[in-house]
């Protein structure tokens, strides 16, 4: 392995230094290639992104301090039609001699081929052009320097730059500045003409961004316009533009002093030729006009059906085909009201959530009837298509079936019960090739799924009783009931999956969502159990590697095969049989017998029918404000409990019990238990394209009652491409135990990560990441101290990965290859488990779309 490293730093080394000598390849003569900035602030060098990022030239990007983005464009050729043209067009005998072995067309051809043509414009567009000092943008970078620090106070600001030549066509840049004293906010006055306005300002200027004693600075300025705009067009200033707000700043004779006048003249329209003043009034609402099938005016389409409901006029071109409360009741400017911002984008927000319009249109008109300060909403809409139908195939491989095709349709039927409802169906199915799945009649498709699902989508609280002072209709709520079904046959245990979940969604406040599962209900069959072993193999070799200690040959031949490994299904149920019954007819020792115990007791665990009767809770909050925000996080928690619902039935009543003691509807036995969950995730943003990430992510099940352990379904595991990428999915954990398994679960997860995000050149990013983490069982029927979470000295089995990844950003999707190494693995003794597997035949390769988190 040492040896492997050499060669390869070796090489390494050398491409190095071939580009070193390469990088001014394209820097004419004269010029020089920009290699380093510097910023001296008043003595001290500055390296700060925030100023950095002021400069209009800065050195080529740099992976490991070499520029790898200029040489790749230094590797392309600047014209490679001319470099085709001057080897075979512009000489015939070679241009015959290839057209003898292709059509002079396809030659042709060849010159427009990515080998040719392609490449280099690859290179380009991939890499960098070389940065070569200029003078002007040297002096206008100074200028924004000198701007920056003035926007923060600094009034009396002095500056120079420098360019130094370094060697041959390259050179570096050098800014030096000089602060001064800062100036600080000294009194506040504001004139205001509009007297309405005034009184307004007053009720809210302790709120205000600008405060006596501050040093100065814009950015507190701005933000004071933005607020004050907002605070007025949220209260009925209809007409009032960000640009009204001014500053007048007084700094002569006042000592690093400056004192603020904060005006805001009157409102300036046109008439004809003539402009006019007036002072800002308070706007009102007079008619709210509701346009359900998109007329431009009343005037310019005659209108069929009409009403009014709740101060609300409606018009349709037809007969309406909307209970006109499905639609008043996702808007928010109402008549009497004053004009607001916030209304006006609530009910825009509202409107376009019923899924059965197109995003409205608002528009406000002066009702000339009433007064200058009134005004007339009309609000058009756009239905969307009654029905809508959908459907997709694709062809699939996977290391279960070597060739599947998946196929699925859905149907989309709105408004079907006049209050903007939604219904939708979809079916869903695979048809596969599988050598691993048993073919008696040796077809070729001899694996399937298929299922399908029904979904009820309400715009509003589907519920008994009235919800709204609990739940308002700012909050945007609504309802979905969904049915479905799922089949697997020939995969795995072939399970049938039933479900039902009545669900209901708000949005509390701008950047949250509450989503409140009332019943979940799953059920699910395992129709295939004899299969087990042949899935599990990671249990059959443990069973069959304990089994070679009892010569079975001799006292049960019947359990074993040719080979003598136990036979599946008839040698390893009745091998565990033989040692596990009340009467054994083998008798184990005590460690084989607690070996073959947990072996059967996960057997039975997973193999068993599982009935879920949940109730769930999740919130997410976040403040991403857009997709280009790099600085923001999210948190999301849950709490879920199952059985209760069905604990009180069962006291109402006779219950089944089965054979373990535990109670049983409809002879399956039903879960319970509590389940918690937190999620953080939070990003910085370095600038030019730098970012760091991090997630957080605790979760528990807690069995009790009818249950001692976690549904598969609802357990946690660790490793994959979204989780700790030096393992694969399932192949961590439970806690040192060495992931025993083949689907390794636990019902308690704690799991950090963190990535650096940087540009590498052009469209492809790089990162570095670390993922802490592991899985244990708590408080369950599992004794396995190895497995198990005993309090803060099993944090000592928290395992990291650590490794890099590339990314290609295609703009509308990321996709990504995470290369994970497994640095400190708990499977090992403790003192040495850092490093052990830590090569590339160990490593594993994560394939995904965007980031992990």
């Amino acid at each position: 392995m040492k040896r492997i490293f050499t060669k390869i730093s070796f090489i390494i080394l050398i491409t190095i230094v071939f580009f070193a000598c390469n990088s001014t390849k394209r820097v004419a003569n004269k010029k020089l290639l920009l290699t380093k900035t510097e910023i001296v602030v008043d003595g001290k060098i500055i390296s700060n992104e925030d100023i950095t990022g002021y400069l209009t030239q800065t050195p080529n990007s740099k992976l490991l301090n070499i520029p790898f983005s200029l040489y790749f464009y230094n590797w392309a050729k600047q014209n490679p039609d001319s470099s085709f043209k001057a080897k075979y067009s512009n000489n015939p005998k070679k241009f015959n001699n290839l057209s003898k072995l292709l059509s002079s067309k396809q030659v042709y051809r060849l010159g427009e081929s990515f080998w040719y043509k392609g490449i280099h414009n690859f290179l380009k567009t991939s890499g960098e052009e070389p940065v070569v000092i200029d003078e002007s943008k040297t002096i206008k970078s100074l200028n924004k320097l000198k701007s920056h620090y003035f926007n923060q106070g600094y009034f009396n600001v002095e500056g120079n730059s420098k360019i130094d030549s370094i060697g041959r066509k390259k050179g570096e840049v050098s800014y030096n500045l000089k602060l001064n004293n800062p100036y600080f906010i000294n009194d506040i006055i504001s004139k205001i003409s509009s007297s309405v306005m005034d009184s307004m300002y007053n009720l809210t200027k302790d709120a205000s961004f600008v405060k006596k004693g501050q040093q100065y600075k814009s950015s507190n300025f701005e933000e004071e316009r933005n607020r004050l705009t907002t605070y007025f067009r949220n209260n009925g200033v209809y007409n009032f533009q960000q640009n009204y707000v001014n500053y007048e700043i007084d700094t002569i004779d006042t000592k690093n002093k400056a004192n603020i006048n904060l005006v805001i003249t009157d409102f300036n329209y046109r008439e004809g030729d003539s402009t006019f003043t007036k002072p800002f009034e308070v706007y009102k609402i007079s008619e709210v006009n509701i346009y359900t099938d998109t007329p431009s005016s009343r005037n310019k389409v005659k209108i069929e059906d009409s009403i009014t409901y709740n101060n609300f006029n409606l018009y349709s071109k037809d007969k309406l085909k909307f209970k006109p409360k499905a639609i008043t009741d996702a808007v928010f400017i109402n008549k009497g009201g004053v004009y607001s911002d916030l209304k006006n984008n609530l009910t825009s927000r509202s409107l376009s959530n019923l899924k059965v319009f197109n995003f409205p249109t608002i528009q406000y008109i002066k009702d000339e009837s009433i007064g200058d300060n009134s005004l007339i909403a009309n609000i058009y809409l756009t239905p969307t298509n009654k029905y809508s139908f959908g459907y997709s195939f694709d062809l699939t491989h996977s290391n279960i079936q070597e060739f599947g095709i998946a196929g699925n349709t859905s149907l989309t039927i709105r408004n079907i019960f006049r209050g903007a409802e939604t219904l939708e169906f979809a079916l869903r199915g695979n048809i596969g090739s599988s050598s691993y799945s048993s073919n008696p009649n040796n077809t070729f498709f001899n694996l399937s799924e298929y299922g399908s699902d029904v979904k009820f989508n309400f715009p509003r609280i589907f519920f008994p009783f009235k919800t709204e002072r609990i739940i308002s209709k700012t909050m945007i709520p609504s309802t979905q009931i969904s049915l479905g079904y799922f089949k697997q046959q020939n995969i795995g245990l072939d399970k049938e999956n039933l479900s039902a979940i009545l669900t209901y969604n708000w949005t509390p406040k701008r950047l949250q969502a509450i989503r409140f599962d009332l019943l979940n209900v799953q059920y699910i069959k395992n129709i295939n159990t004899s299969n087990y072993f042949n899935i599990y193999r990671s249990s059959y070799n443990a069973l069959n590697n304990t089994a070679s200690n009892y010569n079975l040959a001799n006292v049960a031949p019947s359990f074993l095969d040719a080979n003598n490994n136990l036979l599946i299904d008839l040698g390893t149920n009745g091998f565990l049989n033989a040692i596990l019954n009340q009467n054994p007819t083998i008798i184990a020792t005590p460690e084989d017998y607690k070996i073959i115990k947990s072996i059967n007791e996960r057997k039975n665990r997973l193999t068993e029918n599982n009935l879920i009767v949940a109730t769930s809770l999740n919130f997410s909050k976040t403040t991403k404000t857009n997709i280009v925000d790099n600085e923001f996080y999210i948190f999301r928690t849950k709490i879920e409990t199952a059985g209760n619902f069905l604990s009180l039935l069962e006291k109402r009543s006779n219950p089944s019990v089965n054979n373990s003691g535990n109670s049983t509807f409809f002879d399956v036995e039903y879960s319970q238990f509590v389940k918690t969950e937190f999620e953080l995730i939070k990003h910085w943003d370095f600038k030019n394209s730098k970012v760091l990430a991090t997630r957080t992510f605790v979760g528990l099940a807690i069995p009790y009652g009818n249950s001692s352990n976690i549904p598969f379904s609802r357990s946690y595991f660790a490793g994959g491409s979204n989780d700790n990428r030096a393992w694969t999915p399932y192949g961590l954990g439970p806690g040192s135990s060495g992931s025993l398994n083949d689907f390794n679960e636990a019902n308690l997860k704690i799991a950090f990560s963190t990535e650096y995000r940087f540009k590498m050149f052009g469209k492809f990013r790089g990162a570095l990441f670390a993922d802490l983490g592991n899985i244990w069982n708590v408080l369950d029927d599992i004794e396995d101290p190895k497995q198990t979470f005993t309090g803060l000295n099993s944090l000592k089995d928290i395992a990291l990965g650590t490794g890099f990844g590339l990314r290609y950003d295609f703009g509308f999707v990321l996709s990504r290859i995470d290369l994970g190494f497994k640095t400190y693995d708990p499977s090992y003794a403790y003192g040495n488990r850092w490093f052990n597997d830590y090569n590339f035949k160990n490593s594993v390769i994560n394939i995904g779309i965007n980031y992990p988190f």
